[in-house]
């Protein structure tokens, strides 16, 4: 059986792989700061379950301490390295089992090996201070190869840093009308399909949480990214299959493995 794919919204996915489940930057609340969820219902407390819970970068909608306290007891939760001093708060996860990794690094949970590889972001909590954890992706493999971006830019090695896979989950969007550097929008997303070479692509980061206030601002920046990048990637990277999801679907790629 292939690798199961649920989007619950923004980065926040479940990839069941090998009978484990794997939790990719949770993110459990209707307000965080001053973005609201504008779209889909606040994940099902079975989203909460995992065995393993990825976290690509420490930015708060991402890195959000009091969603990865509903994770239930037991999953390893895996961090950018020095995340712990960035954020102290995540010492009080007494219920999960922390572990720090760099790009590069390469760790086995049972069936499933976990890679960390680079992401062109600017991973700090806050804007301002030392860079002290690197932002991460990670490749999931199992019965599938899966690929978690996390927040990426384009960048030179990507093919090379990520490696043969067989489903990209790729951020497409965010949650303003702008997109500053170290992000993909749309089409920067299927040209990072077509460098990576992935069969299959959902896509993520999009059309969910947006700031107060501006829900008359570019409201096509809001809906549109997903289906965008199904029309871009289709042109730029004709091969490949693109499921676009809304909240809570669920979808299991087949992959030639």
């Amino acid at each position: 059986m292939a690798a199961e794919i649920t989007w619950w919204g923004h980065a926040t996915c479940t990839v069941a792989d090998s009978g484990l489940r794997v939790l990719t930057d949770p993110l459990f609340v209707r307000r965080i700061a001053h973005l609201r969820r504008r779209r889909g219902a606040l994940p099902p407390p079975d989203a909460r379950r995992a065995d393993l819970v990825l976290v690509s970068h420490l930015h708060a909608d991402h890195l959000h301490v009091p969603s990865l306290e509903q994770v239930a007891p037991g999953a390893r939760l895996l961090v950018p390295r020095g995340a712990s001093r960035s954020v102290p708060a995540l010492r009080r996860l007494s219920h999960l089992r922390l572990t720090e990794v760099s790009p590069g690094e390469e760790l086995e949970f049972g069936p499933l090996r976990v890679r960390a590889v680079p992401a062109h972001h600017d991973g700090r909590r806050v804007p301002v201070g030392p860079r002290l954890s690197p932002a991460l992706g990670y490749v999931v493999t199992g019965r599938a190869r899966t690929y978690f971006a996390g927040d990426t830019g384009l960048f030179d090695t990507m093919a090379e840093a990520v490696g043969e896979v067989d489903v990209a989950l790729l951020p497409v969007g965010g949650w303003g009308p702008r997109l500053g550097p170290g992000h993909l929008d749309a089409g920067r997303a299927a040209e990072a399909l077509a460098r990576i070479g992935a069969p299959h692509a959902v896509p993520v980061h999009y059309g969910t949480y947006w700031p107060i206030g501006l829900d008359a601002v570019r409201p096509h920046e809001f809906h549109a990214p997903g289906q965008e990048f199904e029309r871009l990637a289709a042109d730029r990277v004709p091969g490949a299959r693109v499921h676009r999801l809304d909240h809570g679907q669920s979808v299991r790629p087949k992959v030639g493995r």
